[in-house]
């Protein structure tokens, strides 16, 4: 069993002895995405820390998206329990980059697509590709996007 799964088992035991049931509910679904992931495709295997970080941070856009909805369909309660579980998610997830070091990443990487003749807003492609890496797994990909347009733009 991988690092990263073996805590989420550990807490979700603590969780439950603890009496804990939001944070057990919510560690018992992120532990069956996890094994739905493993057992996805033609052969069971085991995902390495990575994989299982990815699918956190997959349940972890579940969640905000649902506390969005809940919030805008007037269900408010809904909505703070969907935060509230995206928060001990996060917990798992590695620190998200500030939007100053997202500003200079996407800031250097619009500079290599200038330098590689690329410019104005067809550039996008050009430039996500350069960001996406630096940023696999510290930032939303809907925040860089609006970034990158943003530094298109202007």
């Amino acid at each position: 069993m991988t690092t990263l799964k073996s805590k989420l088992q550990a807490d979700l035991n603590a969780a439950i002895k603890g009496r804990d049931e939001l944070r057990s509910s919510t560690l018992r679904l992120t532990l069956a995405a996890v094994q739905k992931e493993e057992v996805a495709g033609t052969q069971k295997r085991e995902l390495s820390d990575d994989e299982v970080q990815k699918v956190i941070a997959k349940e972890a856009k579940k969640r905000r998206e649902a506390a969005d909805a809940f919030a805008q369909g007037g269900r408010a309660e809904s909505a703070e329990r969907e935060k509230a579980e995206g928060e001990i998610l996060a917990e798992y997830l590695p620190q998200q980059l500030s939007d100053d070091e997202l500003r200079q990443i996407v800031a250097q990487a619009v500079e290599e697509a200038k330098a590689a003749g690329a410019e104005g807003p067809r550039a996008m492609g050009q430039v996500m590709k350069i960001v996406n890496p630096k940023v696999a797994g510290l930032a939303d990909g809907g925040r860089v996007a609006a970034e990158v347009k943003k530094r298109l733009a202007g």
